[in-house]
Formats: structure tokens, C-alpha cells, sequence
């Protein structure tokens, strides 16, 4: 699941997550950065609205060693046993948020993760896609009911933000048979079900239920 913050990742990952688990399938969720020990004290760092003096290289070489620890301590050995894995963000958050809306070059975004990754690419991505007045009221009203307040990335402007949905724009373009572009400013359970229906669909592809 990718898409701009506020999109309803969370919510649409653990929708998915149980009607496959209803069906029999074995699922992994997961989320990025973190997702293990490791990987989450990098996330600690990097969100860290204290962290205000951190360059965007470090930002994007600490993005990529935590997507590292991820991948091969737990998505490989959950696809080695045969499991789908659900991953709340992948590579394609990388390009968006560090490449296009920081002005990196994308080409040397995806370097870097394809050996953090070790060439690891999603059947399919979803991304969530919701104007940014929208996902930036979603994530301010998520911060005052939590009391947690935003992260690091979540304070930046909305220009950034727009900059971020675009980027999103650019990467479903370029490759549209892997990447599913899904209005996400509706009912969850209407979004909920154009996933579904599309997930089942490529499942059945995969040899994991009947065609």
C-alpha cells in the first residue's frame, strides 16, 4: 500500500489483511520504517521532529538501511514459507518522498534500494490516492485525537506534500501494470473493495486460488 500521508493505508492494509485471512491464505502485514528491532530505531531517528539538522542524503540512506533489515529479516523468509505479504509502503514511498519531493535524482533513489532490497519488487502496489487538503486534515485530526502530534516528514509544507502526491502521479504512469491508482477520498469500504476485488483477481493469477 502506498499513497500520501492521510490516504488510509493503515486502514485499507488491515481490511485486506482479513478477508484473505477469512479465505485461508496465509498473510503477513507489515509496515515501513520498521517492521523489526532494527529497522525501528531508524524509524525512531527519522521521524523524530527533533531531528530538524538531518541532510536528505542521510535521509535517504537511512530509509534504504531500514527497508535493508525488513526485507531480509522478515518479507523473505515470510515469501520463502509461502506467505503474501502486505507492506504498509516499499521503494515507491523512497522515490516519492526522498526523489521528487526533496529534488534528489530518482535513478540514484532506486540504486540505492535496489541493493538495499536486493531486487525485490511487489506484484502489485496500490496506491492510495487522496487530494492533500484531505490527507493533511486526516493526519492533523489523527495527531490531536492521539496526542502524539506530527512526525518529522508530516510537518513539512504542503508544497512538499503536493510535490509527494505527484511524484506518486509520475511512478503509477510509468509502470501501470504493477501500480493500481485508487481514489481514496471515499467510503473505506468502497475503496475496501475495488482492492479486493483486483487483489483476488491477481491472486488467482499467482496460483494462489482458483482461476
Amino acid at each position: 500500500m502506498e499513497g500520501p500521508d492521510g490516504s488510509g493505508k493503515t486502514t485499507q492494509i488491515r481490511k485486506l489483511a482479513d478477508t484473505l485471512t477469512a479465505m485461508g491464505l496465509q498473510v503477513m502485514t507489515t509496515r515501513e520504517p520498521g517492521g523489526t528491532r532494527i529497522s525501528d530505531r531508524v524509524r525512531e531517528l527519522l521521524l523524530d521532529p527533533d531531528h530538524t539538522e538531518m541532510t536528505e542524503q542521510a535521509e535517504i540512506l537511512l530509509y534504504a538501511a531500514s527497508r535493508a533489515q525488513h526485507v531480509h529479516e522478515r518479507i523473505l523468509p515470510a515469501l520463502a514459507e509461502g506467505k503474501i505479504v502486505l507492506c504498509d509502503r516499499f521503494v515507491d514511498a523512497s522515490l516519492a518522498y526522498q526523489a521528487y519531493a526533496l529534488g534528489r535524482d530518482p535513478d540514484v533513489v532506486r540504486m540505492i534500494n535496489h541493493f538495499a532490497t536486493s531486487s525485490l519488487t511487489p506484484h502489485r502496489t496500490y496506491l492510495l490516492d487522496v487530494p492533500i487538503e484531505v490527507g493533511l486534515r486526516r493526519i492533523r485530526e489523527r495527531a490531536a485525537s492521539s496526542g502524539a502530534g506530527l512526525d518529522r516528514i508530516e510537518r513539512r509544507g504542503p508544497d512538499y506534500h503536493r510535490l509527494v502526491r505527484e511524484g506518486f502521479a509520475r511512478i503509477a504512469e510509468a509502470e501501470p501494470d504493477r501500480i493500481r491508482r485508487i481514489a481514496a477520498d471515499r467510503d473505506p469500504d468502497a475503496v475496501a473493495e475495488d482492492i479486493r476485488e483486483d487483489c483476488k483477481r491477481l491472486l488467482a493469477q499467482l496460483g494462489f486460488l482458483p482461476r
